[in-house]
This record gives C-alpha cells, structure tokens and sequence, in this order.
C-alpha cells in the first residue's frame, strides 16, 4: 500500500512541467537566501531598539531613509521590472547589452545625486508641510540625516541594475547580498556611546550601501562578463521604447511608492513616536512578506520572461495563475502562524534597553492588524510578473492607482474608527482590491506581447 503511494507520488511529481520545478526549485534557494538576510535585518532592529527605544532619533532616521530613497526607488522598482525581460532577450547581442547597461549605469547616478540635493536643500520647506507636528529637533535631525546618507539615493541605481544583471543570469546571490547595509548599521549602532547620536545611523547605513554596490558590480560582471562602464549618455537603440515604457510605469510606481509615506504621515498626527512604531511593525511585516514574496518574484520573471519569447502565452498565463493561488494559500497559513507568534517576536527582538513593554504591546498590535495584506499580496507579486513580462505597464499602472485611491479612502476612514491600527487595515484592504484587479484582467484581457504592448491595451 505504502509502496503504490509514493509511486503515485513520483509518478504525478514526475509529470509536472519542467517551468513549475525550475520556478520551485529557484523559490528555495531564494526563500533560504531571504531568511539570512531577514534574520540579519532583524538583529539590525533590536539593536537600534535597544540603542534607541522609539524617540525622535529613530523618527527622524526612518523618515530621512524613505526620503532619501524614495524617488531612486521609484524609478529602480520600474527599471528593475523592464530590465529582466530585456537583459534575456538581448543574451545574443552583447554588444548593444553591453552599451545599454553602461548608459543605465551613468544616468543613474546623475539622477540619485540630483535628487539628494534637492531634497536636501528643499527639506526647510517640505518639513513645515509634511513633519510639522514633529519636534524641531526631529526636524533637525532628519535634514543632517539626508545629505549624510547621499551614498543610499546614489547608489540604489547601480545596486537594481546589478542585480537585475545577476536575475537574468539564473543567478541569485543579490538576494543574500541584501543584507550588507543590515550588517554596516548592526555594526555601528552596537558600538555607539549614547542614545541620541545619529553617526552611527548614518554611517553605518551609507559605508553597507557602498559595499553592497561594489560587491555586485564585481560579481554581475562575472556572471554575464559585461564591463558595462558608466556613461552618461543616451545613444542606444533601447532607450526609446524604455522610456516609453518606463514612462507609463513610472504612473504607477509613483503610486506605490507613496503608500509608506502616506502612512507616515497619517501617523505623524498621531504624535511623537507614532511613526517610530509604524517603522518597527514595518520592519516585522517587511520581513513575513520577504519571505515569500520575493522569493517567488524573483524566481518567476526570468522564467515567465523566457515562456514569452518562446511564444506560449498560455502557458505563461496558466503557469503565473497556478502559482498566484499556491502563493496566496501559502499567505494565508504563513499570517494566521505570524499572528499567533506576534507577542514572543516582538518582546523577543526589540524588549531590550529603551525599548519597553508598553512599546512591545503597541508594536504588536499595529503588526498583527498589518497581517491583514500578506496572502493578497503574495498572490498579486507573481501576477505582477507575468504582466511585466507581457509588457502590460499601463494595465499594472492602472491597477496601481486603483489599489491606492482604495489605500487613500481606508486611510481616511478607519484612522477615524481605529485610530492608528486603521492605517494597516486600510493597507490589507487596498491589497485585496489589487489583486482582484490582477486576477480579472489575467483571465478576461487578451494575451499581446510586443513593443507597443503598452499602447495597445
């Protein structure tokens, strides 16, 4: 009996396309590179609570870092979503892939040291608008905090383009290497004196982002022997159909990249320490989400990518479809398990120095309403890449607004109920609205892969 069941069981494992085993077997070595580098982005968090509790010094951290990387993230969430794709179609032409990557590289770190400096010398302004019910010493925290952490806004695009070098390679050491600038601030925020000092924040976080870069520049130049030397030009061929394409993209980036400082600062006006916490409960939830989210994404584009080329759009569809409900399913389990742990997690990392009970019960309680969002979003992840492989940028633009206008109203109305909890509901709620829209328009849209893809639909 036993011995006819676990034929069956090779015998089904057996007829499961080859896509479906390349795609979970590169989910594991993502998902096990993932928990490194959470565990270390952990124990990066309970030293800065042990060091610093929830003050002014880590508001003005966590608002200075969002800042800063705001728009270089912006832009490297769309690049990243174009490039994977195009770096596989262009594996046969070195030449031009060779030329395209290097322009990035340069264009790139313009637009980073651009934008540091405008937001450095714009802050005055921008903090009566957006921090005004922050202390002045916040305020004057966060404004040092920008111009000493320019290495982060900089480097952020050299960091997406080398990684995206690496994913189109089959390679995924840029997931591990994630960790380094964790690592830098563990390092300097164990070793600082005091609890008001903000060089070992900025320090420590600057020197990991410079060796987070240097690391996977060398190892991207390994994998696919591209120098791709940074200049500042815009000559290749690629450039138009990117900006294109990026252009509708970046609609909906901007959307989502507004959803963490929306949060801020319906959270500012609840007070000092207010968005200290949403921070801490951010970390947590960023770590549940990671953990199968990105290890899912990362594993799907390349391949979702290759099925396309090849011309087989329904099984592109069908394979992205059978992989969203495994992810969502998968959610479900890994949020109601997070839920439970919530209390022993978070007394267990951050319960230490300045960091108290009181801090232990409120950061538990804003996680476990955050909890709401992880299976719809682990299910909308891998839809997202079957779209960015179909090049569909104005439907993912689309259903980006749409998930924030959902975002914007719960925000609006279930701060008024719940107070600051109504922030991480309205977050699962705009989750669900977005992954509804992705489900919709997978099964009902019809399959076009092309240039123009974008304009077509």
């Amino acid at each position: 009996m036993l011995s006819a069941a676990v034929q069956s069981v090779r015998r089904r494992l057996g007829g499961v396309h080859q896509d479906h085993k390349r795609i979970a077997r590169s989910a594991v070595v993502l998902l096990i590179f993932v928990i490194a580098g959470k565990c270390i982005g952990a124990s990066k968090e309970m030293a800065i609570a042990y060091r610093y509790g929830i003050s002014g010094t880590v508001d003005a951290y966590q608002f200075a870092l969002t800042l800063v990387t705001w728009l270089p993230t912006m832009v490297t969430n769309v690049l990243s979503v174009l490039l994977v794709p195009a770096l596989v179609s262009l594996k046969e032409d070195k030449s031009q892939r060779n030329g395209f990557l290097g322009e990035l590289e340069g264009v790139g770190l313009v637009i980073g040291l651009a934008s540091c400096l405008l937001l450095w010398s714009v802050w005055p302004y921008l903090a009566e608008v957006i921090a005004g019910s922050l202390a002045e010493s916040t305020r004057d925290m966060c404004r040092e905090m920008i111009i000493s952490m320019l290495p982060v806004g900089v480097l952020t695009f050299s960091i997406c383009i080398s990684s995206s070098r690496l994913q189109a390679s089959g390679k995924h050491i840029n997931t591990l290497l994630e960790c380094v600038p964790a690592i830098g601030l563990l390092v300097f925020v164990l070793a600082a004196r005091n609890n008001t000092s903000i060089f070992p924040l900025v320090v420590g976080t600057s020197l990991g982002f410079v060796v987070q870069a240097a690391w996977l520049r060398v190892l991207a130049k390994r994998a696919d022997s591209m120098p791709a030397l940074p200049r500042v030009s815009m000559r290749a061929k690629q450039w138009p159909a990117a900006i294109r394409s990026m252009g509708t993209l970046t609609i909906g980036s901007v959307v989502a990249s507004l959803w963490i400082p929306v949060d801020q600062y319906f959270m500012a006006q609840q007070g000092d320490g207010a968005i200290a916490t949403l921070g801490y409960a951010n970390r947590l939830l960023s770590l549940v989400l990671s953990m199968g989210a990105l290890a899912i994404t990362r594993a799907t584009l390349p391949i979702l990518a290759e099925i396309l080329h090849r011309g087989d759009h329904a099984r592109a569809r069908s394979t992205a479809l059978k992989w969203s409900g495994i992810m969502t399913a998968l959610g479900l389990a890994g949020g109601c398990i997070a839920y439970a742990l919530a209390p022993y997690v978070v007394k267990l990392l951050f319960q230490k120095g300045a960091f108290t009970a009181e801090d232990t019960l409120a950061v538990t309680t804003l996680f476990r309403f955050g909890l709401l969002q992880v299976p719809f979003y682990f299910g909308m992840c891998v839809l997202v890449q079957l779209f960015a492989s179909e090049t569909r940028y104005r439907a993912i633009s689309v259903i980006s607004l749409v998930g924030f206008g959902t975002k914007i109203i719960g925000n609006i109305v279930l701060v008024r109920i719940f107070g600051a909890q109504g922030v991480l509901l309205a977050t699962g709620i705009g989750a669900i609205a977005v992954l509804v829209c992705y489900i919709f328009w997978t099964r009902f849209a019809p399959p076009f892969v092309g240039k123009d893809a974008a304009a077509s639909e």
